[in-house]
């Protein structure tokens, strides 16, 4: 393979680590778990932003470039080799760094919105299922559960919610 095929694959994996690290929290919404991989991507990210520190694919690209014969990558790195001016105006790097910083924040209060909603409408469909089982009266339902002929009180990982279940 030559070396500007690896070079132009590193350039590509570093293009999609930088689209995953700004737009990855939205992939959560649908896969919850993948935010244990985002997460520390983004303060990476973050980290490198803040300090200025190199990603260590641009090393790695620049020196495939230089051998493949290419001009190399701009002293100051990937982003404003490829990024900056075509993505954005050079002039206005900081807030485009504020934008993305933005997009991880929303995607994140998204996720959390919506595993809220799922805790919530689990509670109401496990309270369904409480009722169904509490007809028969004083029957121990669940660890946390009591249940006599008239009422169901919830009691334990329900309380956080609020709810008092009645039979009917």
């Amino acid at each position: 393979m030559s070396y500007r095929v690896l070079a132009d694959v590193v350039m590509t994996f570093h293009l999609l680590f930088l689209a995953f690290v700004v737009f990855g929290g939205f992939l959560t919404w649908r896969w919850p778990k993948v935010w244990f991989v985002h997460a520390p991507l983004a303060l990476y990210g973050l980290t490198t932003v803040t300090f200025g520190l190199i990603c260590p694919l641009t090393p790695i690209e620049h020196d495939l470039r230089r051998r493949a014969g290419q001009e190399g990558l701009e002293p100051t790195g990937f982003i404003d080799t490829y990024i900056e001016g075509l993505i954005y105006p050079a002039d206005q790097t900081i807030l485009a760094r504020w934008l993305a910083f933005a997009v991880i924040v929303v995607s994140w209060a998204g996720l959390a919105v919506k595993l809220r909603r799922r805790r919530e409408r689990a509670v109401v469909r496990e309270s369904g299922r409480l009722r169904a089982e509490s007809r028969r009266p004083g029957r121990r339902l669940r660890p946390g559960l009591r249940s006599n002929p008239s009422t169901l009180v919830v009691v334990g990982e329900f309380e956080e919610f609020g709810y008092e279940i009645h039979q009917h």
